[in-house]
């Protein structure tokens, strides 16, 4: 059941963000459902890994300043799910950035209205 609320958090999220940002456009709910889970599962299989290989890369910097390095890491993940798929469009990487920061507090905001309810 977590899993099936994570999944609608993360698809109000990329819908809202579609909603409020130009250039971030999702095809309908729908498509705001199916690019939820790419992202879910392009964050299972690469997050981490590219969470790590940027703290490296940053000579541990990127550790340190662990919530830029995260935000980095959707952005690319944003546009790695633009380019898998044809139910999001994202015009550039600054929109994926901007995504990216919106996306995270939608879905901040959903949970915690989640929570609320329950």
């Amino acid at each position: 059941m977590r899993l099936l609320l994570s999944w609608l958090v993360l698809s109000i999220s990329v819908w809202g963000t579609a909603a409020i940002l130009p250039g971030f456009r999702v095809v309908g709910f729908g498509g705001a459902i199916k690019v939820a889970a790419l992202f879910g599962i392009l964050n299972w299989l690469l997050g981490r890994f590219i969470f790590v290989v940027l703290g490296i890369a940053t000579l541990g910097i990127g550790f340190f300043l662990a919530f830029l390095t995260r935000w980095i890491v959707m952005a690319l993940l944003l546009k790695f799910a633009d380019a898998l798929s044809s139910s999001i469009k994202i015009d550039g990487f600054g929109t994926a950035i901007i995504g990216a920061l919106l996306m995270s507090g939608i879905g901040t905001l959903a949970e915690y209205g989640i929570q609320a309810l329950s």
